[in-house]
């Protein structure tokens, strides 16, 4: 792979060293200017793929320089990043995306976001002038041929048409499958990142929520103060909802999938439907009653109904229908693996979107509703499920006359349409913790494990916290000095699973909880039945898994 030019804008050194750290492990030309002027003398003598620029620089800041570079014919769709110390508002982004620049990088830098910001371009720079190569070579031997063919007999024209009609066609094929193929890595490239991104934030939401719990059990009796932190719980418990739709976009959320009787699903959460759309709007259903049953998790196959009805809703402001159809139907999408699948159609009559839009709609963020009317996750979330169940989703819509979204799902292998009702064998309920405890809290984010000490130390009980595995390895070295162990799985190094598994072949006897910002345990991971908990959870969530933990050795202890 050759490595391609990047050149780097600041007017202050230490901050261009600073990119140039950060980007080296990509293996990349990085080249340096500190002033507009250096800047040019660059640009003219050396081909560039990628251009960092600071927005506030002395001479002439970014804006004044992205809108001359824009200016020169070579560079007018070359991918420009603004790099921003300070808070920008939103005309000045907007200032910025007029003039030119693709994406903005707030200081201070993550350096894993820059990073895979800059790798993205400059692949999409390899990989556009490849094209440019290939569709130069192929035009260069269809004028080689086409001045072969010309100059041969009468009898050989026929076949010069057929060649070019034949050149066309494979021309058209071509561009047609590389434009598949920049889509499915497109949106493998936004699944990835905003896989992390929701990891991320679900440790900060773990920190906010679990600090604003136990400050509302604090606060004095002041009624504006309690309504003010429940106000906060509530935004920081959507932003969960948030990370729980990116992750499923992500392919990462832990899934349940069961046969599932659609017909049966559709029947129990159609009263929530219809309330979600209002009494202005028809629903109608083509269910067949021996549909064959679904491999999937049934609540988030409710969820992802819930989704494309409110969307429906809002294509339909002066009310319309919805119609659900489900059937066996044996023409479906190529990227299907063998096997029988379902088609599951949600369709609505309303306003519809064009071809622009609907290549879009499945992508994170991305909506055409007004502001405060949604999230653009929505169907994110849809396409996630869809994939992460083996299936696939199709989205058609014409302007004005509706849309269609279909999910493609599998079919379980076995399935019994009348089982049994069993009851549940009794169980003892749990015995409450009612004395301290020693607990480690393992957790490479200090936030998180502050967080969680501090719900510890408020159910009475004795943290002690490390920050890695390795540490908690050199605490436990002498013996199980501790009661419980609870630990985070995504950590560099050796990861929280590693250490659960390592911990149970060392200390068979020693409780463990794992827990995770996002579902990612594979089978070979070895864990059997130990319980996890997700983030970001709350002090009574955390009591219940310690109860759980700890059930049937409270009394030995």
């Amino acid at each position: 792979m050759n490595p391609v030019n990047i050149l780097l804008v600041d007017d202050q050194p230490a901050k261009l060293l600073s990119y140039e750290v950060i980007l080296e492990e990509l293996e990349e030309n990085l080249i340096k200017a500190q002033s507009a002027r250096e800047a040019f003398e660059h640009l003219l003598r050396t081909e560039i793929a990628v251009i960092l620029v600071d927005v506030c620089m002395p001479e002439q800041d970014g804006f004044e320089l992205v809108s001359m570079i824009r200016q020169h014919p070579r560079y007018q769709n070359t991918p420009i990043i603004f790099v921003s110390a300070v808070m920008l508002a939103e005309p000045d982004r907007l200032r910025g995306y007029a003039v030119g620049a693709v994406d903005y990088v707030s200081v201070p830098i993550v350096p894993e976001v820059l990073r895979a910001k800059v790798r993205v371009f400059a692949d999409l720079y390899r990989k556009t002038r490849e094209l440019e190569r290939l569709n130069a070579d192929l035009e260069a031997r269809v004028r080689q041929r086409t001045a072969e063919l010309e100059a041969s007999a009468d009898q050989l024209r026929q076949l010069n048409e057929e060649l070019e009609h034949r050149i066309d066609q494979r021309t058209r094929e071509r561009e047609e499958a590389l434009a598949q193929l920049f889509e499915a890595q497109k949106l493998d490239t936004i699944g990835h990142l905003t896989g992390g991104v929701a990891h991320d934030f679900n440790n900060l939401l773990m920190a906010v929520l679990g600090s604003l719990n136990l400050l509302k059990k604090r606060l004095p009796a002041d009624e504006r103060s309690e309504r003010l932190v429940t106000n906060a719980i509530q935004a920081a418990e959507r932003g969960t909802a948030l990370t729980q739709r990116l992750l499923a976009f992500a392919r990462r959320q832990e899934l349940k999938p069961q046969a599932v009787d659609f017909l049966r699903l559709f029947e129990n959460v159609e009263d929530l439907l219809a309330k979600a759309v209002g009494p202005r709007i028809e629903i109608r259903k083509s269910i067949p009653v021996d549909l064959a049953p679904l491999l999937v998790d049934s609540n988030q196959l409710e969820l992802a109904l819930l989704n494309l009805f409110v969307n429906a809703r809002d294509a339909l402001e002066s009310g319309g229908a919805v119609t659900v159809a489900a059937a066996a139907e044996e023409a479906r999408p190529a990227a299907l693996a063998g096997g029988d699948y379902i088609r599951i159609s949600v369709s609505d009559d309303g306003e519809g979107m064009d071809e622009a839009t609907v290549s879009r709609a499945a992508e994170p963020f991305f909506t055409t509703k007004g502001v405060g009317k949604g999230t653009g996750l929505g169907l994110s979330m849809v396409h996630g499920l869809a994939a992460q169940s083996g299936g696939s989703i199709q989205i058609s819509s014409t302007r004005g006359k509706g849309t269609t979204v279909s999910l493609w799902l599998p079919v379980a292998e076995t399935f019994v349409k009348a089982q049994p009702v069993v009851e549940p064998p009794a169980t003892e309920p749990l015995t409450p913790v009612s004395r301290p405890l020693a607990i480690l809290v393992v957790d490479d984010d200090a936030l998180v494990r502050t967080g969680t000490v501090a719900m510890l130390e408020d159910l009475g009980h004795l943290p002690r916290e490390a920050s890695s595995a390795s540490q908690a390895l050199e605490f436990l070295a002498d013996g199980p000095n501790c009661d419980l162990v609870i630990t985070d799985h995504a950590m560099p190094g050796m990861t929280g699973a590693e250490l659960a598994r390592h911990l149970r072949s060392v200390f068979p006897g020693l409780p463990i909880i794992l827990a995770s910002g996002y579902a990612e345990f594979s089978e070979d991971h070895g864990l059997g039945r130990m319980l996890r908990m997700k983030k970001p959870f709350t002090q009574e969530q955390l009591r219940a898994a310690m109860d759980q933990a700890l059930s049937g050795k409270v009394a030995a202890a």
